[in-house]
């Protein structure tokens, strides 16, 4: 693989790098007070569910979310913080990537509606992808420098 600058694992490094910063802002700038106790963030993600076309949706945030709205918000804040955390500094990066995938679907699932938010999305868990199967923690990483994932 020709490259400029850099090497392919280190570009791959540095998508890993970006991605975890776009996920650390996106943890950064949530209304934090607001999720834990107003419960903003799954009041609004309760609101669109109840109006999705899918049944499935509606059904599963029925039975997963709604149950638990306080633990959800926990869950939903602080795994965009672990994933945003273990991208930027390499740690345990494949766990991360298939935690922002996660993450990402379950978004582009719920807010199928929303154009907006699609294309961060699917840009974000296309990343997730690309860094997955490209092996980003090769390089500039605590699991390179551990020598895990191989």
């Amino acid at each position: 693989m020709d490259t400029i600058w850099l090497t392919g694992p280190q570009w791959l490094a540095v998508l890993r790098v970006g991605l975890g910063l776009w996920w650390l802002e996106s943890w950064r700038h949530k209304d934090r007070k607001g999720w834990f106790e107003r419960g903003t963030g799954i009041a609004w993600a309760a609101d669109v569910a109840a109006k999705h076309r899918w049944p499935a949706v509606r059904s599963g945030f029925e039975a997963v979310v709604a149950p638990r709205p306080k633990a959800m918000a926990y869950v939903v804040v602080y795994a965009e913080l672990a994933v945003g955390a273990g991208l930027v500094t390499g740690f345990l990066t494949p766990v991360a990537l298939v935690g922002g995938l996660v993450l990402n679907l379950l978004y582009f699932t719920l807010m199928i509606h929303d154009w907006a938010e699609q294309g961060q999305n699917s840009m974000m868990a296309l990343i997730s992808v690309v860094g997955l199967f490209g092996m980003c923690w090769q390089t500039w990483s605590v699991d390179a420098a551990a020598g895990w994932f191989g």
